[in-house]
């Protein structure tokens, strides 16, 4: 599941392979972007913001461009030696392949996949809050921008990415369950904010470097969380039955352990 950990790991992968490479062939299996043609092109940067990712383009005597994709739930990157099988993902799922001297960059069911030019990005994601795995984080602004409405559900609040970009389904679940916060509190209720939103910040970025997601510090099959995916298990702390509850903004499923997350349950609940 990309999140943001998931998709900074992926910029970094992507750039340690096609970086200063400048393409030789690039294969668009989209509609719109089908007679685009990136050969000639050098990649400057493979850089991520959120959930996006970036790969910025240079080529003398032209304006810098930058690839924008979102993996969303089921996209990915992968990379492989020129004249390598692509494995992995069927064929019928490529959306992009970038040929260079030294790797072959293949995006598999990217979303949102856009070519513009470098100076247009914040089209594309100026609209983020605050990014949890940037190097120009500013927790003071996410949690501002979480109190704006206060009204809401703190478990929409943190997947909205507008408010702070990078959290998805596990991190909302793994970070409310750690600060023992009930997913249906209201977020102007939230006792202490700045310890939820600094949690959140922890744990995506202790993710860095490794592509397997841990909050339990566990890197074992079946030992990675404390609640997300676990509904009908034993909490690992109180034993108590674990909870999922789907509602809420775009129907998102929401794990909980309704002893160590006491307060408002799901509106369904009896």
């Amino acid at each position: 599941m990309p999140e943001g950990d998931t998709v900074w790991n992926t910029a970094r992968v992507l750039g340690a392979a096609i970086t200063g490479q400048t393409i030789t062939r690039s294969d668009f299996r989209v509609p719109r972007l089908a007679a685009a043609d990136l050969s000639g092109w050098t990649v400057a940067e493979s850089a991520c913001r959120g959930k996006h990712l970036l790969l910025r383009l240079t080529k003398d005597g032209r304006e810098p461009l930058t690839l924008h994709s979102h993996l969303r739930m089921d996209g990915a990157w992968r990379t492989y030696r020129p004249g390598e099988r692509w494995t992995g993902r069927p064929a019928h799922l490529i959306r992009v392949a970038l040929h260079t001297p030294a790797a072959v960059a293949v995006g598999f069911h990217l979303h949102e996949l856009d070519l513009v030019p470098t100076r247009e990005e914040a089209r594309l994601v100026g609209h983020l809050g605050p990014d949890l795995m940037g190097e120009d984080w500013d927790a003071d602004e996410a949690v501002r921008r979480l109190l704006a409405r206060p009204e809401r559900w703190i478990a929409d609040a943190l997947l909205d990415q507008r408010n702070l970009a990078g959290i998805g389904n596990l991190y909302k679940a793994e970070t409310l369950f750690l600060r023992g916060v009930s997913p249906w509190t209201r977020t102007g209720d939230v006792a202490d904010p700045v310890a939820l939103v600094a949690k959140a910040h922890a744990l995506l970025n202790s993710n860095r470097g490794r592509f397997t997601q841990t909050t339990t510090g566990s890197l074992r099959r079946g030992e990675t969380n404390w609640v997300f995916e676990r509904a009908g298990q034993p909490c690992r702390r109180c034993r108590t039955t674990i909870r999922r509850w789907t509602g809420g903004d775009h129907d998102r499923i929401t794990y909980w352990c309704p002893h160590c997350q006491p307060g408002n349950g799901p509106p369904d609940r009896a």
